[in-house]
């Protein structure tokens, strides 16, 4: 899965959380989280899934692949 940085950032912005706070909650670096949301480094799928379920959205909606409905 390749995630879709300005998605997130959006989501996120949208939750009203800070990139630390996000890091935190997924437990990873703020560091980690900004190169995803620049797009500088993809993501592992367990770890999408994991800011998606912070952020309270489908996996979907922060990545840049197609729903399997839409193939």
């Amino acid at each position: 899965m390749t995630p879709n940085g300005a998605a997130i950032r959006s989501f996120r912005e949208k939750c009203g959380l800070s990139l630390r706070r996000l890091a935190h909650l997924i437990d990873r670096d703020p560091g980690f989280v900004s190169r995803i949301e620049a797009e500088q480094r993809g993501a592992a799928e367990n770890t999408l899934r994991q800011i998606a379920a912070v952020l309270q959205v489908p996996v979907a909606a922060i990545t840049r692949e197609k729903p399997r409905d839409q193939e």
